[in-house]
C-alpha cells in the first residue's frame, strides 16, 4: 500500500487514540492536526495524544490553513455525533480533495434521517474525487455490520436482533455522564427528554440493516430508559447508590408492514452483569452468535477507523457505508 498523508480533526479522546494506532501504520504519514480547544492549539500532537514523542505536528484550530499547507490524502473526522453539526466540516475536507472517515454516528447511514445533507456529501465527494465514510464500533459494527455478515450464512432471514451489554465502570467518565450513571430517575427522564442523555445511532444501524436485507423499514421506534442500581456501585469517578442511575437502556425497532423485522438493544451501566455483544437472526439456518466480554469501544472504534483507510482509499467516489465496502480487516 502507498504512503496516506494524514490529517485529524478533533484531538479528543477517540481521535488520540486512532492517531496512536496510526502512528505504528508504516503506511500512515501524519502530516496535520485541527482542534478548536485552546489548550490543545499551538501544541505536538504526538505529546497531547499521549505518544510520549514530538511528530512534527502541531495543533492548529484553523482546517483551512491545515489542510492548504498539508495536502492530505484522507482526514480522519472525529468532532460531534451529529450530522448537521459536522456536515460543513466534512465538506470542507472534501473540498480540499481527501478521502474522508469519520466517527460522526449519524453518518454511518444517513440516507433516511438526513437525505438532502445525504445527497449534498455525495455530490460533493463525487466531484471531488473523493470518498467518505461514517464508521465506529456501535454504530459501524456490532449491532449492525456483524449482523449483516452473519446473514451471509442464512438462505432466508426473517428478523435480526442484536444486544449489546456494556460495563461503563471500567470505561471513562465521559461514557457514565453521558450514559446518566449517578442521577435521579426524574432528572434521568429530564435530560432524556432535552436530547442530552441518549446513545446515537441506534436508527441508523437498523436502517443499515434494513437496506442490506432488502427490507423496507417503514419506522424506527426508539425507547429510552434508566437502569436502576440495585446496589451501591462505586468507580473511579461516580458513586451510585441504591435506587439512584446506574446507566442507560436503549431499544430500537424496525418496522415494515406492522411487524419487528430488526431490534437493537443497548444497555449501557455500571456494574452491569455478563457484558456482551449478541447476535440472533431467525432465518434458515438460525444464528446465535455471542462475544463473551463484548467489544471494547474505545479500542474498536481506533481499530474500525483505521483499518477501513485502504478500503475508503480504494473505493469509488461518493458517500459510503459499510455495507457499501470490502470486509474492513486488521492491517499491518
Amino acid at each position: 500500500m502507498n504512503t496516506v498523508k494524514v490529517a485529524l480533526y478533533g484531538v479528543g479522546p477517540i481521535g488520540s487514540g486512532i492517531i496512536n494506532l496510526l502512528s505504528r501504520k508504516f503506511w500512515a504519514q501524519i502530516v496535520g492536526a485541527v482542534d478548536v480547544d485552546e489548550e490543545k492549539v499551538g501544541k505536538d500532537l504526538g505529546e497531547v495524544v499521549g505518544l510520549g514523542r514530538r511528530i512534527g505536528v502541531v495543533i492548529s484550530r484553523d482546517a483551512h490553513e491545515v489542510f492548504e499547507r498539508t495536502s492530505p490524502d484522507l482526514v480522519v473526522h472525529a468532532t460531534s455525533s451529529y450530522l448537521p453539526d459536522v456536515c460543513s466540516q466534512i465538506l470542507q475536507c472534501v473540498n480540499a480533495k481527501a478521502d474522508v472517515v469519520s466517527t460522526s454516528e449519524e453518518l454511518s447511514y444517513p440516507y433516511r434521517k438526513y437525505p438532502d445533507l445525504a445527497r449534498k456529501i455525495d455530490e460533493g465527494a463525487k466531484a471531488q474525487g473523493v470518498t467518505v465514510l461514517g464508521t465506529g464500533v456501535n454504530p459501524g459494527f456490532v449491532m449492525d455490520t456483524l449482523a449483516v455478515a452473519m446473514s451471509g450464512v442464512c438462505q432466508t432471514v426473517e428478523s435480526v436482533a442484536a444486544e449489546r451489554v456494556v460495563d461503563t465502570s471500567k470505561r471513562r467518565w465521559q461514557l457514565q455522564r453521558k450514559t446518566g450513571a449517578g442521577l435521579g430517575v426524574e432528572e434521568f427522564r429530564r435530560l432524556v427528554e432535552e436530547g442530552k442523555i441518549k446513545h446515537v445511532g441506534l436508527p441508523e444501524s437498523a436502517m443499515m440493516i434494513g437496506a442490506a436485507l432488502g427490507w423496507n423499514l417503514e419506522s424506527v421506534e426508539e425507547e429510552i430508559t434508566p437502569v436502576v442500581a440495585e446496589q451501591r456501585i462505586r468507580t473511579s469517578y461516580v458513586e451510585v447508590i441504591e435506587g439512584m442511575v446506574a446507566g442507560v437502556r436503549q431499544v430500537a425497532r424496525g418496522i415494515t408492514a406492522g411487524r419487528e423485522r430488526v431490534v437493537l438493544d443497548l444497555r449501557m451501566y455500571v456494574g452491569a452483569k455478563d457484558p456482551r455483544d449478541s447476535i440472533r437472526i431467525e432465518g434458515v439456518p438460525p444464528i446465535d452468535l455471542s462475544i463473551r466480554g463484548g467489544v471494547q469501544g474505545d479500542q474498536a472504534t481506533a481499530a474500525i477507523v483505521v483499518n477501513s483507510i485502504p478500503n475508503i482509499v480504494a473505493a469509488s467516489p461518493g458517500l459510503k457505508t459499510m455495507i457499501d465496502l470490502p470486509i474492513v480487516h486488521a492491517t499491518v
